[in-house]
């Protein structure tokens, strides 16, 4: 009758290690899913970082561009009207 009783408790210990181990794995498989989730996220976090980054770049440099043209624009305008007023 004790053996029957220890073969019963061991068995109980067993398996209950067994469902341990189980939810363990699906723990770890869980942690790994995240860890892969985070991943993209910062992937595409970073990408979309850079796209932002580069359409700054061209505009800056297509405002820089209008603000050139204007100056020049401006210092001819004023250049004409330096020797018009020279010539009346």
């Amino acid at each position: 009758m004790r053996k029957i009783i220890l073969a019963a408790a061991v068995a109980g210990s067993a398996l209950g290690l067994a469902a341990c181990s189980e939810t363990a794995e699906k723990a770890g498989e869980t942690a790994d899913a995240m860890a892969a989730d985070a991943t993209s996220v910062a992937e595409e976090g970073a990408a979309a970082v850079e796209g932002a980054a580069e359409a700054t770049g061209e505009a800056a440099e297509g405002a820089a561009a209008d603000v050139t043209e204007a100056a020049e624009g401006a210092a001819e305008a004023a250049e004409e009207a330096m020797t018009g007023e020279a010539a009346e």
